[in-house]
């Protein structure tokens, strides 16, 4: 699976536009948003967690465990890594389609 096309479909789904194909640099603005939704509007990030369906469980006990280190960053690998899953099940699921006889389909 492409990290591009992760960060992209996090970026989407945050708002945010992508300035460069490097995806160190698309991480990092990635972070930068979540650390801003942070300090000022929770609210929406929340609703962005919820939509992206991020474990709050995970969440909250990433956040409680790393207590030093930038809640953007360990927001924004959830974020990441929730993408990458809802990636693979879909190609998964759309592999799964592709195995079943036309006459069989819905």
């Amino acid at each position: 699976m492409e990290q591009e096309q992760i960060i992209n479909a996090v970026a989407k789904e945050m708002s945010i536009a992508l300035r460069d194909d490097d995806y160190s640099f698309n991480k990092q603005l990635l972070i930068s948003a979540v650390n801003e939704l942070v300090a000022t509007n929770f609210d929406k990030l929340i609703s962005i967690l919820y939509r992206m369906d991020v474990n709050e469980t995970k969440l909250k006990l990433l956040l409680k465990d790393n207590p030093g280190t930038d809640a953007g960053l360990l927001i924004a690998n959830l974020m990441i890594e929730r993408q990458a899953q809802k990636i693979k099940s879909r190609q998964q699921f759309s592999q799964q389609d592709n195995d079943i006889d036309e006459e069989n389909k819905w």
